[in-house]
């Protein structure tokens, strides 16, 4: 069978490979994404990865040991000048770690993605703190468990309640943040401070909060809250050893100014006439 090619479409023929002519090439963008001339500051961070290898961060500037961080997540950028905008911003060091992404995020040049390094670090210290202490004897005065206990609650720019859980030779089982709450108040419901005890298996507890204003001090629902989860606990066969406020760089000891004696001592008498 042979085709035709009727008049009208004669004009629509193909050109022969002589008469087609030459596509034009494209111009291919001579800084391709993978050509791309490295950033200004790589030589730099070389140098700062080659110095905490030979020395830890002996030396370092603490704009330098966040730069360090931050490079983690930001492979394309120059992250000194963030750096040292977010030291200038939080005064220390300590200060940019426990800020919160969102006041990171403030700083020209950090974002969601890039502060991975910085919330990695912090979050990595606070796991590595709580796992020294657990099957340790617990720490026997008011003083060192507080500076324990600084690390997490410094800074908080909101109420958090964690629980210490013991066993009966005071060996520390687990440390867990039970409840998170707002700038001046957090919830914490007895039930589920008797039943975290009771799912680790503890016979004791040690009990700590802080107050963002920086004021250790109890208030009044402090004092009712601590004899309720005390009330609560004792019930259960559990004891509350303590319960420590933060606030700043000062902390309130329930243990030390008499409250949990006193308590202990109410809770008795009610007891004896049940």
């Amino acid at each position: 069978m042979s085709w035709t090619i009727p008049f009208e479409m004669a004009d629509q023929r193909p050109a022969s490979p002589i008469e087609c002519p030459m596509r034009e090439k494209k111009e291919i963008d001579p800084v391709s994404p993978k050509k791309r001339p490295p950033h200004k500051g790589v030589g730099h961070r070389k140098r700062l990865r080659e110095k905490f290898l030979r020395s830890g961060l002996s030396g370092f500037h603490d704009y330098e040991v966040i730069e360090l961080l931050l490079t983690l997540a930001t492979p394309l950028k120059d992250c000194k000048e963030m750096a040292k905008a977010a030291v200038k911003k939080f005064k220390t060091f300590r200060g940019v770690i426990d800020a919160s992404p969102d006041e990171l995020c403030k700083i020209k040049g950090i974002g969601p993605v890039n502060l991975f390094g910085i919330r990695l670090i912090k979050a990595a210290s606070d796991r590595y703190l709580q796992e020294r202490l657990v099957n340790k004897e617990l720490l026997n005065n008011s003083k060192k468990l507080f500076e324990f206990l600084y690390h997490n609650k410094q800074d908080l720019k909101r109420e958090s309640f964690t629980a210490i859980f013991l066993t009966a030779k005071n060996r520390v089982i687990a440390v867990e943040t039970l409840f998170t709450g707002t700038l001046t108040s957090t919830s914490v419901y007895p039930r589920e401070v008797v039943s975290a005890a009771m799912k680790h298996g503890a016979a004791a507890l040690i009990l700590a909060h802080n107050h963002p204003s920086g004021d250790p001090a109890p208030s009044r629902d402090d004092v009712i809250l601590t004899e309720r989860l005390l009330f609560a606990c004792r019930i259960m066969g559990v004891a509350v050893q303590e319960h420590i406020i933060i606030g700043g760089n000062r902390y309130f000891s329930f243990a030390d100014e008499g409250f949990i004696a006193k308590i202990n001592t109410d809770y008795e008498k009610n007891e004896r006439f049940d």
